[in-house]
């Protein structure tokens, strides 16, 4: 059996009941996660008009599949599509260390769309969304990561595209060979170009959407019997061998079914590039215990694996200029020197993207290849801080960064994360009782209830409306 039917295998016959326990108690926290940036990014992601509109120009707003944090109703593509590039687009959303990417963002918008339209359970919704999981994080692992990023490619969305198909299939209840089938549909829709780094482009989001309703589509094809190809991740123009130089297939089912890297998989306690969250951990660590103010700041030095600094280290003429939304999530100077100028690092933050105060100290930051922590990754995305103030140097090397599996958010911390996003559109109330329905979904009859819970307050001054 090739990589390929053997992924398709497991994601076809995973079933909730024979699920690990730490697998059933992490799965329903990453929805609620994930939900919360959906419902804050339908309201003030600077992308979300055009996206909307282009939705409907499309006819894709003509259905009754639900989106987070929106009154109105959607084809099942078109929900897939705008939840999931609403979840990537504050980049507020889950990371995977070693496969480098964001499993939650295409993966779980896939899954949602295909329950609410072929009304299935929460359980079932669960069994997908681990499947989903499985398949993006270890589709990554196989190329691996680096590779792929070197040649300009965005794994959240390429390899996204087989997550999606998988989490959907499993949901739609596809047998082994159709899931097989999927996958190589999604082979002929697996996209996404780092080119967003250029200038600051909506694509990053737009592609993450994209691989969600891909995915859906794959498998929404395979159920109706359309043939996809053969071997789509090992053959010969597969997806490892086309997107990757050496790629390294047996990572792909290494421990199948008994390790789950949705377990391995952190959430951002910071709305920004997870590069830079050990960084920002250090400056809030070092700002408490020293006191210093921006003014005493001379030198500021944030060292990086060499993934990292590709991200939000270079150029640096360019890091340290960040001009929209996106130029500051992918800037280690930005994040950096907010963190050491306020004590913070949330969405409100951007707000100070031309501060003068955080612009000086943006201006003394770098960030430096650091073979400390280049030795600790991808196992680790480390990070260490140098700061330069009143004549010594302070120094922070954090090893496992707030959020990630090792140091996870506790549930009253994700609720409250949920509470920060949610609480502007939904209120206090209805926020509430959103976030007790998503913990509680392996209950559910029917994932369609979750969305009666989600509409806005007022939804005419919503963006787009």
């Amino acid at each position: 059996m090739g990589i390929t039917a053997e992924l398709a295998n497991f994601a076809a016959t995973v079933a909730f009941k024979s699920l690990p326990v730490p697998v059933l108690h992490r799965a329903p926290l990453l929805l609620l996660d994930l939900i919360g940036n959906i419902v804050r990014a339908r309201h003030d992601a600077e992308s979300t008009p055009a996206l909307l509109a282009a939705v409907r120009a499309l006819g894709l707003n003509a259905g009754t599949c639900g989106v987070f944090g929106d009154a109105a109703r959607y084809t099942p593509a078109g929900a897939a599509l705008l939840n999931g590039a609403l979840a990537h687009s504050l980049d507020f959303d889950d990371t995977h260390a070693a496969a480098s990417l964001h499993p939650g963002a295409p993966v779980i918008p896939a899954a949602l769309a295909a329950a609410e339209s072929s009304g299935a359970s929460g359980a079932d919704l669960l069994a997908g969304i681990v499947a989903g999981y499985e398949v993006v994080c270890r589709v990554a692992l196989a190329l691996p990561a680096k590779a792929h990023y070197d040649r300009g490619f965005h794994p959240t969305a390429t390899c996204g595209a087989f997550g999606a198909a998988a989490a959907a299939g499993r949901v739609l209840q596809l047998p082994p060979e159709s899931m097989e089938s999927a996958f190589g549909i999604a082979l002929s829709q697996s996209a996404g170009s780092l080119q967003f780094l250029a200038n600051g482009a909506w694509t990053k989001r737009f592609q993450v959407g994209w691989a969600a309703m891909a995915g859906l589509s794959a498998a929404t094809l395979a159920q109706a019997g359309f043939k996809g190809a053969a071997e789509a991740l090992e053959g010969r123009h597969g997806f490892l061998r086309a997107y990757a130089p050496t790629p390294k297939p047996d990572l792909a089912v290494a421990d199948l079914g008994h390790r789950f890297e949705l377990v391995a998989t952190a959430v951002k306690p910071y709305p920004s590039c997870r590069y830079g969250h050990a960084g920002i951990d250090a400056a809030l660590a070092l700002r408490a215990k020293h006191g210093f103010r921006p003014e005493e700041i001379e030198q500021v030095t944030l060292g990086l694996p060499q993934a990292g600094l590709l991200l939000i280290g270079e150029p640096h003429e360019q890091k340290i200029a960040p001009e929209n939304v996106v130029d500051g999530q992918f800037s280690g100077p930005f994040v950096i020197a907010v963190a050491l100028a306020t004590g913070e690092m949330n969405w409100n933050s951007y707000q100070l993207l031309h501060d003068p105060t955080v612009r000086s100290v943006m201006a003394k930051t770098r960030c430096v290849h650091d073979p400390d922590v280049e030795a600790l990754f991808p196992t680790h995305m480390a990070g260490k801080l140098t700061v330069r103030a009143r004549g010594r140097e302070f120094s922070e090397l954090v090893r496992v960064a707030k959020g990630e599996p090792e140091n996870f958010l506790t549930e009253e911390e994700l609720r409250c994360k949920f509470r920060s996003l949610a609480e502007a559109v939904l209120g206090p109330e209805r926020t509430a009782r959103l976030a007790d329905a998503v913990l509680a979904v392996h209950s559910l009859p029917r994932v369609s209830l979750l969305f009666g819970l989600a509409s806005p307050l007022a939804p005419a001054q919503l963006a787009g409306e």
